[in-house]
């Protein structure tokens, strides 16, 4: 859309970065562009910043949409965003470096790995229960385990090949997700990332994969705040509110859904007492700057004295089914 005239210049492109390029340079300048947050990445951003061109990305859940509007198109979003940035009305997204966008899509790998591990055992176990067929020797996936599924064997060809099928399909899983963990070690112990995720790692229940999760999933620290962290997690309450009336829900589960994970299975290392710091938590903190050991060890206490309230307060309560995540705050290196 021309700023002056009011003019609008449409082109169907490939989804190339040089043909974009190229078309926008030959628009009368100077010239922005924006474009949604998506599969089209970060790599367009680049070239075009490269260029001396303002490009914008777009955050999905902060573009304005009229609530009459039930026709969606490619052409009609293009112009609908055209017109936000026009209006400067445009929450931008925060483009990561390429050394940061590689360790997350790293991480990314990492946990989508494990949702086909998961998912590959599943398969394993109902195909075994549905022949009758159930472990009693402990705790499954364990060594014994997986000697145990070993010499599980079944007359019908048929059945036996499903099953070597299913059985492989979870022993690739797990090396695949081995050799990531091996990466995602060595990235953490060697990398911009290695500051914050030893400081990360002076919070119980923060390990070297999740303090390296949310090293780069958050990226800058600094733009975060412990009043905006909440938000950028999901971790704040709903709110429906008018007048005098105050009504808050449950947690958004809005923003970084990965980062959000992360915190929640954290989480659940917090409801055994905290005494004293384990040999393995020491040896974290002899990593970390005396600060970040000290405020590690102020949020266990700080938190545990808490969980001890909240329980001797409830007894003969139904616990929650879900454990709350530590509080935005935990989460600041």
């Amino acid at each position: 859309i021309d700023g002056v005239t009011g003019e609008v210049f449409r082109a169907r492109l490939t989804p190339g970065n040089d043909d974009v390029l190229g078309w926008v340079r030959a628009l009368p300048g100077p010239s922005a562009v924006v474009y949604e947050a998506g599969p089209t990445g970060f790599g367009l951003s680049r070239t075009l910043t490269t260029a001396g061109i303002r490009c914008e990305i777009a955050a999905p859940s902060k573009i304005q949409r009229p609530a009459g509007d039930r026709v969606k198109t490619d052409a009609r979003d293009a112009m609908h965003l055209a017109r936000l940035l026009r209006l400067d009305e445009i929450v931008s997204v925060t483009v990561p470096t390429v050394e940061r966008e590689a360790a997350r899509d790293l991480v990314r790998a990492r946990d989508d790995v494990r949702g086909d591990l998961m998912r590959a055992r599943h398969r394993v176990s109902k195909m075994l229960l549905r022949q009758g067929i159930v472990y009693y020797g402990g705790r499954a996936w364990t060594g014994v385990h997986l000697v145990w599924l070993q010499a599980q064997h079944f007359d019908a060809p048929g059945l036996q090949f499903a099953y070597d099928a299913a059985h492989e399909a979870v022993l690739q899983a797990e090396a695949r997700r081995g050799r990531l963990d091996k990466a995602i070690t060595a990235m953490a112990a060697d990398s911009e990332f290695t500051p914050v995720v030893h400081r990360l790692g002076c919070l119980r229940g923060v390990s070297t994969l999740t303090a390296f999760g949310l090293a780069v999933e958050v990226g800058d620290w600094d733009r975060l705040t412990g009043a905006t962290i909440g938000a950028y997690l999901g971790l704040v309450p709903t709110e429906s509110s008018s007048g005098q009336s105050r009504s808050q829900g449950s947690i958004t589960k809005t923003g970084n859904t990965h980062a959000r994970r992360l915190l929640v299975e954290a989480a659940w290392h917090h409801r055994k007492p905290y005494r004293s710091p384990g040999a393995t938590m020491k040896a974290r903190w002899e990593l970390a700057p005396a600060a970040a050991r000290a405020r590690g060890h102020a949020g266990s206490t700080g938190r545990d004295r808490r969980d001890r309230g909240m329980t001797s307060s409830t007894r003969g309560v139904k616990p929650p089914r879900n454990l709350r995540p530590p509080t935005p705050q935990a989460a600041g290196p």
